[in-house]
């Protein structure tokens, strides 16, 4: 499913491309048969340091012994936190060592939002409706590429140790 189809016929995330921080149509298909974890960036919010750096221990402790897969999204639809182009978003990740996957800055609300946000958000609306309402919203989506949970802004990546083990 291309970046503008109607996501309402999306059966899993598998249905969607998106594309990476180095510009590459990414099918998300190609992370059939792994447990993921999607997740809305900003370089400059108050919750960044802690989520960038629990993100990477979530990477090393699981990616290779179980699969994980993060999937990191920048967004600067909430006070314009990640005001930056793709270099600067890359320069930010490489300084953190990021080792999970980035793809290119999207909205994840209204109507330019992303394919995959808007299924993000109808699978798993949150408790205030199905809007993002901050930075670090966090989804889990299952191997078949069902979405599962979704964690609130504050919800540390270390506390979702618990609920990824679930779905390994």
């Amino acid at each position: 499913m291309s970046g503008n189809q109607d996501f309402k016929s999306a059966s899993s995330v598998y249905d969607f491309t998106a594309k990476s921080i180095k510009g590459d149509e990414v099918p998300l298909s190609n992370y059939k048969g792994h447990v993921l974890l999607i997740v809305n960036v900003a370089s400059k919010c108050g919750l960044t340091a802690t989520n960038y750096r629990e993100l990477n221990e979530l990477y090393d402790k699981y990616a290779e012994s179980k699969g994980l897969r993060i999937l990191a999204f920048p967004c600067n639809q909430f006070g314009k936190q990640e005001p930056g182009g793709s270099d600067e978003i890359c320069s930010f990740a490489e300084r953190r060592k990021v080792k999970f996957d980035m793809f290119e800055k999207i909205d994840v609300n209204g109507d330019n939002a992303h394919p995959l946000w808007k299924y993000l958000k109808e699978e798993q609306g949150g408790l205030m409706g199905s809007f993002i309402k901050w930075n670090f919203t966090k989804f889990i989506v299952d191997k078949e590429g069902k979405v599962v949970e979704r964690h609130g802004p504050k919800v540390e990546p270390s506390k979702l140790a618990v609920h990824l083990e679930k779905y390994f």
